[in-house]
């Protein structure tokens, strides 16, 4: 902003302060980034709430949060992204005693019926539609945990990479990813067909990539193209190819 404007640090400082407290904006360091937006009931992201997302494509989301889990093995420290789709991991993780990092209540509620699944979660602003939990600051609390994989979901999937509808989502997904070695995204076939705005990360960043038997071969051979393993979850037989 300085190199930009005709105006002094200090002044641009004052400006900045002045523009969060009318709500326009939110400070961070060294700068600032769009304000997080509030309704009357609280903190709120653009996109589909959780409770109407949670049924949409329900047995896609079904076969490939079982075919998520499989990826796991005994012990491992993983993240789990907030998402309907990721959710559907948490019933096969049982047996296996992982340690999980994860931003989303609902999962945090699915993983305490486990005895021995470790649950930790970040610190951050909980934006009750999706009963998530972000940190849309610089600093973070969750630096000392390394995770073998992150899985994640995605509003939408295109040649640019995986896509979301939110930037304060993005932001705090992105340093998540800082946190694993690998990247698996989980989506159903229709987010090949969806659109949203902001990129979470590039299809060259991400490992593996499951989704449902009705995937294109268009958008297949895309992925195919990128480098990304493709793990396709038959929806009628329930198993994986």
């Amino acid at each position: 902003l300085s190199r930009r404007l005709d105006a002094s640090p200090a002044t641009l400082r004052r400006e900045l302060d002045r523009l969060q407290i009318d709500g326009k904006l939110l400070r961070v360091r060294g700068g600032a980034q769009p304000c997080i937006q509030v309704r009357d009931n609280g903190l709120h992201l653009q996109g589909v709430p959780f409770h109407e997302n949670i049924n949409r494509n329900r047995a896609a989301k079904e076969v490939i949060g079982r075919a998520a889990a499989a990826l796991c093995r005994i012990g491992d420290a993983v993240i789990i992204d907030g998402g309907s789709t990721t959710l559907q991991m948490c019933s096969g993780l049982e047996p296996l005693g992982l340690q999980v990092l994860t931003n989303s209540l609902h999962i945090v509620s699915a993983l305490l019926q486990q005895p021995n699944t470790r649950v930790s979660i970040p610190g951050g602003v909980v934006f009750r539609e999706q009963n998530i939990v972000l940190d849309p600051f610089d600093d973070t609390n969750t630096r000392s945990f390394h995770a073998s994989r992150m899985f994640v979901g995605a509003a939408a999937v295109n040649r640019h990479g995986l896509m979301q509808n939110d930037i304060v989502l993005v932001q705090a997904e992105r340093k998540l990813l800082e946190l694993t070695d690998e990247v698996v995204a989980l989506v159903d076939s229709s987010k090949f067909q969806a659109s949203a705005g902001h990129m979470l990360c590039e299809l060259a960043k991400v490992n593996i990539l499951i989704t449902d038997s009705d995937i294109s071969d268009v958008s297949a051979k895309m992925l195919e193209q990128t480098g990304v393993r493709l793990i396709v979850a038959d929806i009628k037989h329930k198993n994986i190819q």
